[in-house]
């Protein structure tokens, strides 16, 4: 029998979703019409703040705040597939050590002042 560890990336996203779900405005993956673009992300009134692609969390925040993680070597800019990389959108390295639920809670400010 194969046991997934307990911090798969899948996993840890299903713990962030749960610790935000009662924000206010927030609405967890899955919620709405259809298979489109965000149907698995977090969003806050509509608006999507993190979400997981390819194994990593993927959260908006002001490109400031983008361009200081990404120069700490924290992650990338998110790139949606159409080969322009996303300014206000961080993808996390897998290898970085910084805390999900911080980091979301920071994305949620950020798109639900």
């Amino acid at each position: 029998m194969t046991r997934r560890a307990p911090d798969q990336p899948e996993d840890r996203f299903a713990a962030l979703v749960e610790e935000l779900a009662d924000l206010d405005g927030v609405t967890p993956p899955g919620a709405g019409p259809g298979r489109r673009f965000g149907s698995d992300a977090l969003k806050a009134d509509g608006h999507i703040f993190a979400m997981l692609s390819a194994d990593r969390l993927v959260l908006k925040l002001p490109r400031a705040r983008v361009d200081e993680l990404v120069a700490a070597g924290e992650g990338t800019h998110f790139d949606a597939g159409k080969g322009k990389p996303m300014r206000e959108w961080l993808a996390l390295d897998p290898a970085s050590e910084l805390p999900w639920p911080q980091l979301a809670h920071e994305a949620y400010a950020f798109v639900h002042p």
